[in-house]
């Protein structure tokens, strides 16, 4: 199970504080709720959370990963459907969920840090994300 909200959703999520509180602590907010998760869940079942925003957290039971692709910009409509679908596509290729969620956190970052210095932060939408997803995988396999 993968759940990719952003720092509104995880407050609605969990009750744990509004955005700007979970904003301020990120990396606790996101360990504290895949923990309790756990406790809740069998042992058969995995959660990982990619924690949206400024430095992505893409966080399991045991391993954390702090994202440092990506830009303002991509703070659009339909970016967030963007990541999903480059984790998922991932996943469908065979890699574990955990490494998925990374590395698609990590491309799709890239990617948008390529559409910001071709096209600009400011009028980026989702399709420009999407339109350099080839270009960001390229350099990362490179």
């Amino acid at each position: 199970m993968v759940l990719t909200p952003h720092p509104g959703e995880m407050s609605r999520l969990t009750g744990l504080g509004s955005a700007r509180d979970i904003q301020k602590e990120r990396l606790e907010t996101a360990t504290q709720f895949v923990q309790s998760i756990r406790k809740i869940l069998s042992n058969e079942k995995k959660l990982i959370l990619v924690l949206k925003g400024d430095k992505t957290i893409v966080a399991d039971y045991e391993k954390v990963y702090v994202n440092r692709t990506g830009n303002p910009g991509m703070a659009t409509a339909g970016a967030g459907d963007a990541l999903t679908g480059t984790i998922v596509s991932l996943i469908g290729q065979g890699y574990d969920v955990f490494d998925a969620s990374q590395l698609g956190v990590y491309i799709h970052g890239l990617a948008g840090d390529i559409a910001a210095k071709k096209k600009g932060e400011l009028s980026m939408i989702a399709s420009d994300i999407i339109e350099y997803l080839p270009d960001a995988f390229k350099k990362y396999k490179n």
